[in-house]
């Protein structure tokens, strides 16, 4: 239903998500390594991404299972004969 270019930049997406956070845990971790205190404004902030994150994949999720099913019933509508 979808073409390749949805999936394409879904996963362009994620794979960008995926980068964001690695930056973040390779300067945590080098902060840390430094002897330097780490922000505490950041302990929030990542969860929140996360959970954030989670819910977005969920909600296309279930957008799409509703379009598939939208589909299903107007190809029917259209197949049967009146």
């Amino acid at each position: 239903m979808n073409g390749p270019e949805f999936h394409l930049g879904k996963e362009l997406a994620e794979q960008r998500v995926r980068d964001s956070l690695r930056a973040y845990d390779e300067r945590q971790l080098a902060s840390l390594a430094a002897g330097r205190r780490v922000p505490r404004g950041s302990f929030v902030r990542r969860p929140a991404a996360l959970v954030l994150a989670a819910l977005s994949r969920r909600t296309v999720a279930v957008v799409r299972r509703l379009d598939e099913c939208v589909a299903e019933d107007l190809g029917r509508a259209m197949a049967s004969p009146e």
